[in-house]
């Protein structure tokens, strides 16, 4: 997967395009990716013990990872990622200002 926990994102389409945010957590099999404060759901919690109120917690969604683009931490612009075997170790470039991606 070309996209890592920690990386740095935009959103390219739905209600959230345009915004951008750090990956929280990635789902490979699924091909899907959580960014903080992007694609917010709320969800409603029951009681647990009697004389509780329930409550609505608002929790970051799981985006298709097609429809996110990872920014370059060198150059701040989105692109798409290449990779380049270096010592025997695969590793991303940035394709616009060819710098190695961590």
């Amino acid at each position: 997967m070309k996209i890592k926990v920690n990386d740095k994102v935009r959103v390219l389409t739905g209600k959230n395009k345009g915004k951008e945010g750090k990956v929280i957590q990635v789902f490979s099999t699924e091909g899907k990716v959580v960014v903080e404060g992007v694609n917010i759901m709320k969800k409603h919690l029951k009681t647990r013990k009697e004389g509780q109120k329930g409550q609505v917690i608002e929790l970051a969604a799981p985006l298709a990872t097609a429809k996110v683009m990872l920014i370059c931490p060198k150059c701040n612009r989105p692109m798409r990622v290449a990779y380049k075997i270096e010592a025997g170790n695969k590793k991303r470039v940035c394709r616009l200002c060819k710098e190695f991606i961590e």
